[in-house]
């Protein structure tokens, strides 16, 4: 009788045991599929990644536009600084179907429905806004306001929203010319045919970092030129858990005006001032 007694007081002990690692276990199984490593928030940009969105193709430091957004939804999120993790992924990877290995992705993605079929999107970060590029040490390189730039023969890309911009916020006296690309805009600033090239941000960076036009400077900013603009949004696996909370959270950063101030620190104090 007292060995039944005892084998049925382990029974019980093991039963209640079972019951409470059974309750426990969909709740710790939930939260650590929330991410790709359990504890960890794993977000990937490129190879390499370029300034102004990433300082030193640096990450991990916290310069540049989507370094410093990363960290700062990281942050409402939940998860320190030494909890976050990056990666490198190419651009149309992380775009196309399948599985992924990264929570978060900020490579400039615009949020498109054509995308949308195979990830998901936050809330917008940025709008990108349209740049003046001219050549440094021009009669036009060192404008410092859109009324500066009133008598610039600009040129920009056919097809692009540049043209209404220019028109909007500079209304220049010489006609502006149009092109059939960025390309061909860049050959003629380089040739000296135009004064300055209008386009947009991200690409006037590039054009500039990577030499394509020559002793190339961005100029500043179209103040208001945000109308038409690409709507930058961070990039996620197709129905994470996440994605609700990081739009929650770039609203937030939206609404307390740190990401204006990002953008300001990282856009406008890195050359490329809004000109007034």
């Amino acid at each position: 009788m007292l060995r039944s007694t005892r084998f049925g007081a382990i029974a019980a002990t093991a039963a209640a045991l079972l019951v409470l690692t059974g309750c426990a276990s969909p709740s710790s199984s939930e939260d650590a599929s929330e991410t790709v490593t359990p504890g960890t928030l794993t977000v990937a940009t490129g190879e390499p990644a370029y300034s102004p969105w990433v300082i030193d193709d640096s990450p991990e430091n916290g310069k540049g536009l989507e370094s410093a957004v990363a960290y700062a939804v990281a942050e409402e999120l939940g998860f320190a600084k030494e909890d976050v993790t990056w990666i490198r992924t190419s651009f149309d990877a992380a775009i196309a179907p399948g599985a992924k290995d990264f929570d978060l992705n900020l490579q400039q993605y615009s949020a498109t429905e054509e995308r949308r079929k195979a990830v998901d999107f936050s809330s917008p970060y940025f709008v990108t806004t349209q740049a003046v590029v001219a050549t440094s040490g021009t009669a036009f390189a060192d404008a410092t306001t859109a009324a500066d730039l009133k008598g610039a023969k600009i040129g920009v890309a056919s097809g692009s929203t540049s043209l209404d911009s220019v028109t909007e916020a500079i209304d220049p006296t010489e006609e502006v010319q149009v092109f059939n690309s960025n390309d061909d805009a860049i050959q003629a600033l380089n040739a000296g045919q135009i004064d300055a090239l209008v386009t947009d941000l991200p690409t006037s960076f590039f054009i500039v970092d990577s030499g394509q036009v020559t002793d190339g400077k961005i100029v500043g900013q179209l103040d208001g030129s945000t109308s038409g603009g690409d709507e930058l949004a961070i990039l996620l696996p197709k129905d994470s858990p996440l994605t609700e909370k990081v739009t929650a959270a770039v609203d937030t950063l939206r609404d307390n005006g740190t990401l204006d101030a990002i953008a300001e620190e990282w856009l406008a104090e890195q050359g490329a001032p809004v000109l007034g």
